[in-house]
């Protein structure tokens, strides 16, 4: 990977096949791997071990972009489970290359926004909100997150309804999963919008790594000013 220097083991792979509980046609046969996972990645020996003593894990996931049976790719969709405080783990994003729309939804459904994001984008997923990532243009999303690593994330209730509470279609356009009644509509917020507010240093996510500005990834009680823009957007 162009945009990675440092070592990179064997990434974890999500087939077509994985993929099949969450599509919007259930009876898609097409196969083959569709994005790759490269976990809890570190440049140095030093920055491994701030990671590990803060539970933080730097991942970067690529997205291939292929046709899902008439739905653009994606990933197949999660929530994070209550830190100690009782607020849900947040995750932070940033688009490396490519295009990307991240399909957020509150647990309770009472919120649902689609954020557009670009190349340098910095996106939030606040506490509650699950999502699905999806590639929106004709090449390889590349995309980086910082995450804790004191927790798993939870699959079942995005298999349990066949995916996120909307699929964006191959020709973009958005259409409602029937699994889920009373969906509010969709907000649609644009990242590059948001960039200059955000309470974050300009630079990119890996350079956080070290410091103390990621304390809200296993702390959500302190991110508020974070969670904010992406809720009231």
């Amino acid at each position: 990977m162009k945009c990675w220097k440092g070592p990179i083991p064997p990434p974890d792979i999500r087939t077509i096949e994985d993929m099949v509980p969450v599509l919007a046609d259930p009876t898609c046969r097409e196969t083959g791997p569709l994005y790759f996972m490269y976990r809890d990645l570190a440049l140095t020996g030093q920055d491994r071990r701030w990671m590990e003593k803060h539970r933080i894990r730097y991942d970067i996931t690529v997205i291939s972009p292929r046709d899902l049976c008439g739905e653009l790719a994606k990933t197949k969709g999660h929530y994070h489970p209550a830190a100690p405080s009782g607020l849900g783990y947040p995750e932070i994003y940033e688009v490396l290359e490519g295009s990307a729309h991240y399909l957020l939804q509150k647990k309770d459904l009472s919120d649902i926004v689609m954020v557009h994001a670009s190349p340098g984008d910095i996106v939030v997923i606040s506490p509650g909100y699950g999502h699905v990532t999806i590639n929106a243009g004709q090449s390889d999303l590349v995309m980086a997150n910082l995450v804790s690593s004191a927790f798993s994330s939870e699959y079942g209730e995005y298999e349990r309804r066949r995916g996120g509470a909307y699929y964006e279609l191959s020709g973009g356009n958005l259409v409602r999963n029937p699994a889920y009644q009373g969906v509010p509509g969709l907000r649609s917020i644009n990242a590059s919008n948001l960039q200059s507010r955000l309470p974050l240093p300009d630079r990119g996510l890996y350079e956080l790594v070290g410091t103390d500005h990621l304390a809200f990834l296993n702390h959500p009680e302190e991110g508020n000013e974070l969670f904010s823009l992406f809720q009231e957007a």
